[in-house]
């Protein structure tokens, strides 16, 4: 345990702008709030995050964050967390039988139709209404630009991927002087964020609905964000606070067998969404971590080449696996949705994946919550340098 001082410890001052960076990973998410929880206590009224980015999932924390950081942090990360533990699926997508079968005649009527029977077109298999309301109870753009205006908020940037282009867009609202940029296959476009940017963010391509922005359609923005880093170090923070929701599995770990013989389709689809959601953050941690090191090397008083400059960077990780957290919870699911999941195979699965993003029930939410929380005191070696002065 780090002999850090436990009480209000001064976190980075505007002269070393600190960012917090929230990935994606569906109900996932909430072992976020439980890490920011713990943050909350050690530092009390201190913490503050002026530069906040969020993709997917983790774009609803960021937004909540971003409208409401005018409340002390321990009040506001309270909210947040009975934020998630009144959350259901039933309120953030529609699961009911009736839904689910109107979703599957729309597509066959599509399939059988050739595509030419427009009116049965299915937009998604799950319908996302209910999450646009939930996150009107979460969030306001007044808020944000009342934070904006006081001070306590420099930026806050989401990230979609515009079916459109094929890019990444990361919308960005905040003051003024905050640049925007432009990079091959990923660019920043300054805007008022509304809850159409977090939908659209959320919007996992197949399973939930694109979302017009402008004139143009957007999902998912975890899809092609490869540099889940970037849009903090554009935004000009030297510190950087990211909350993984993926755990780093021990040698032993990485060698077991998930499933024996035939991969379910539940395994392949977990692995997909792993793929989607948790890699990226993974590798440009490391990223950074090496231009960190290269920079270093350069003698002293050397101009950094291309504008780079060092960022400090702490990354939590959850200490067990958030998909084994989730077995032998699906009978907490609705009664059309969980049967869905079981015939794609997760009884059968050590570490149901799939299961564990669409499981936005409070049994496993409330051990996400917990878990976070404990993280938060086990990494607190690695958290508290970064927040000190």
């Amino acid at each position: 345990m780090s002999s850090v001082n436990t009480s209000n410890i001064p976190v980075a001052t505007r002269g070393d702008p600190l960012a917090l960076v929230l990935s994606g990973g569906g109900a996932r998410a909430a072992y976020q709030v439980g890490v920011l929880a713990g943050i909350a206590e050690r530092c009390g009224d201190s913490l503050s995050f002026p530069i906040v980015t969020g993709v997917s999932a983790g774009a609803i924390n960021a937004a909540a964050l971003a409208s409401n950081c005018h409340l002390p942090p321990a009040e506001l990360v309270s909210q947040l967390e009975q934020a998630w533990l009144r959350m259901s699926t039933r309120k953030v997508f529609r699961a009911g039988l009736p839904a689910l079968a109107t979703t599957a005649l729309r597509v066959a009527g599509m399939v059988l139709g050739g595509g030419r029977l427009r009116k049965l077109e299915a937009r998604g298999l799950l319908d996302t209404e209910p999450l646009r309301r939930t996150l009107g109870e979460r969030f306001s753009s007044e808020g944000i630009e009342a934070n904006l205006r006081s001070g306590k908020l420099d930026a806050l940037a989401l990230s979609t991927t515009s079916y459109s282009t094929g890019r990444t867009i990361t919308f960005v609202h905040a003051k003024d002087e905050v640049p925007t940029w432009r990079r091959a296959g990923r660019a920043a476009i300054r805007d008022r964020i509304t809850v159409d940017h977090v939908l659209a963010s959320c919007a996992l391509p197949v399973v939930f609905p694109a979302v017009a922005i402008g004139d143009e359609y957007h999902g998912d923005g975890s899809l092609r964000q490869l540099t889940p880093l970037s849009p903090a170090i554009h935004l000009g923070a030297e510190s950087i606070l990211a909350v993984s929701v993926r755990h780093r599995p021990g040698l032993n770990e990485e060698s077991e067998q998930r499933v024996v013989g035939y991969p379910p389709a539940a395994q392949i689809v977990g692995m997909l969404f792993n793929a989607v959601f948790l890699d990226a953050l993974e590798a440009d941690a490391e990223r950074v971590a090496r231009v960190n090191r290269s920079l270093r090397v350069l003698a002293s008083g050397t101009a950094h080449p291309d504008g780079l400059r060092p960022v400090r960077l702490a990354v939590v990780r959850p200490s067990r696996d958030l998909g084994q957290m989730a077995k032998g919870l699906e009978h907490h699911l609705p009664g059309s949705l969980r049967l869905l999941v079981r015939s794609l195979g997760t009884r059968g699965m050590r570490a149901p994946d799939l299961l564990s993003y669409l499981l936005f029930e409070r049994p496993y939410l409330e051990s996400l919550l917990e878990l976070g929380r404990e993280d938060a005191e086990r990494q607190w070696g690695t958290i508290a340098p970064l927040l000190e002065r």
